[in-house]
């Protein structure tokens, strides 16, 4: 019984090897959701995570396309020893939010046309939700499409209506620049821990819901 069990174990595993890039690929692509021809009032740009740029760039392009009328950006985390360092008088050299001010400006969106919150104690993309719900709420925002990396696109629109209570005018939009190769993830170290993160997040949502204390 023991060596028939063995058996079959290295048939599965042989199986899988060959045809690898088939389903490793679905993986990889099931991670990627977009929304091409959606517009709303504001484009949120995700802060936390990796590759800020691309999800920066992607909120412009929607602007230059008339697909949103402003741009929503966040930041200013600060840690227990960032914060001690500001009692002793430490300055930043400038604000937080000028970088991504001066890059949108450089690709055509007004200073004006950008909200920028500081967002000292977002950690995650449920916390970053439920701190920007809020803001959208005071300002009567109906609409919004955020802009986030390729492989973080399924699990942040399914956190954001979560956090929000609707299904309805949220939407979402992969940054196009963004290096996540969703056919060949599994060659690239950094993209398997993405890829990883992924499934292990939205498994821990599902069982956790920790946007329950937003309701």
């Amino acid at each position: 019984m023991k060596k028939k069990i063995l058996i079959i174990a290295t048939v599965i595993v042989l199986l899988l090897y060959v045809f690898r890039a088939g389903w490793l690929g679905y993986l990889g692509r099931s991670l990627i959701v977009d929304n091409p021809s959606a517009t709303a009032d504001v484009a949120v740009v995700l802060s936390t995570g990796v590759d800020y740029l691309p999800r920066l760039l992607q909120a412009a392009q929607l602007y230059r396309d008339n697909r949103v009328r402003k741009i929503l950006i966040n930041g200013d985390r600060k840690s227990a020893a960032m914060r001690e360092l500001e009692k002793q008088g430490f300055v930043p050299a400038c604000k937080w939010s000028e970088n991504s001010l001066q890059i949108l400006e450089m690709y055509g969106v007004p200073r004006e046309q950008v909200w920028a919150i500081s967002a000292e104690d977002v950690f995650d993309t449920v916390s970053e939700a439920q701190t920007i719900k809020l803001f959208l709420q005071e300002r009567g925002v109906n609409s919004l499409i955020i802009t986030t990396s390729k492989f973080h696109t399924r699990r942040a629109l399914y956190v954001w209506r979560k956090v929000l209570g609707s299904d309805k005018n949220i939407y979402i939009s992969a940054a196009v620049d963004d290096p996540f190769d969703s056919d060949n993830w599994w060659q690239n170290g950094r993209q398997v821990k993405q890829v990883m993160g992924e499934y292990g997040g939205m498994a821990y949502y599902v069982w956790k819901r920790p946007w329950r204390d937003s309701d």
